[in-house]
């Protein structure tokens, strides 16, 4: 099954310092049809203004991971951590049993980011936060693991990735137009969830533009073709 969501279908709320689009139910935003897909609750396509940002705010039992598009977010937590994460790169904070945190942008210019939220296999456990590059170059023509988490069968996460305690993969690639990549999944039962940042794809029938959502299970194995280049982003979820 494929199923295109445009993004002009997405929920969104333009808060003038924030311009959101939800994927999923969010905050007012609810869709009984978009709620997860699978283990995948949230992803919000968000522009942050120059000067702007998510105040001190909690969270828990949740993996949030921060996809940077443009510009840089600036992180900051209960538990000490601090850290600048800029385009190319990706932070993941564990909530666990509770952490609170603030998100801003530092820059004088928009930032814009992917926030991809994963339900837990477990609840609770200690608050963990970690951010690390990913030059694009390293991802041409490939999905490289960005987080990746243990699956039920102890199977570890992949190497290189950032830490994730949920069995799904969160994986990045460029395409060149007119190349093709196939994500191969584990089993067809996975759920799939591939947004193009930018570019132009096709998977099978279906033309996805920049910023466009893409729900697929029920395949062991997806090919998609860059009709413009593309920078994609996967989450493999159970």
């Amino acid at each position: 099954m494929i199923e295109h969501r445009p993004f002009k279908t997405l929920g969104s709320a333009n808060h003038g310092w924030l311009d959101a689009h939800h994927h999923f139910s969010f905050a007012s935003y609810h869709d009984p049809e978009r709620v997860n897909w699978g283990s995948l609750r949230v992803w919000n396509d968000d522009t942050i203004q120059a000067g702007t940002g998510f105040p001190t705010h909690p969270h828990n039992d949740m993996e949030i991971i921060t996809y940077v598009r443009k510009g840089a977010i600036t992180h900051r937590d209960s538990m000490g951590n601090e850290g600048r994460t800029e385009a190319g790169d990706v932070q993941v904070m564990s909530a666990g049993s509770g952490i609170r945190h603030s998100e801003y942008n530092r820059e004088d210019e928009d930032t814009q980011i992917f926030q991809i939220w994963i339900i837990p296999e477990e609840r609770g456990g200690e608050p963990a936060w970690g951010a690390r590059p990913f030059p694009k170059g390293d991802r041409a023509g490939a999905f490289v693991p960005l987080a990746s988490g243990a699956a039920n069968d102890g199977a570890s996460g992949d190497d290189g990735a950032l830490p994730i305690r949920t069995d799904a993969r969160v994986l990045g690639a460029t395409v060149k137009a007119g190349e093709s990549i196939t994500y191969t999944t584990r089993d067809a039962s996975r759920h799939l969830y591939l947004v193009p940042a930018t570019g132009k794809v096709q998977i099978e029938d279906v033309e996805a533009e920049a910023r466009d959502g893409v729900a697929i299970t029920h395949l062991e194995s997806v090919t998609i073709t860059a009709l413009e280049d593309s920078e994609l982003v996967l989450v493999d979820a159970a």
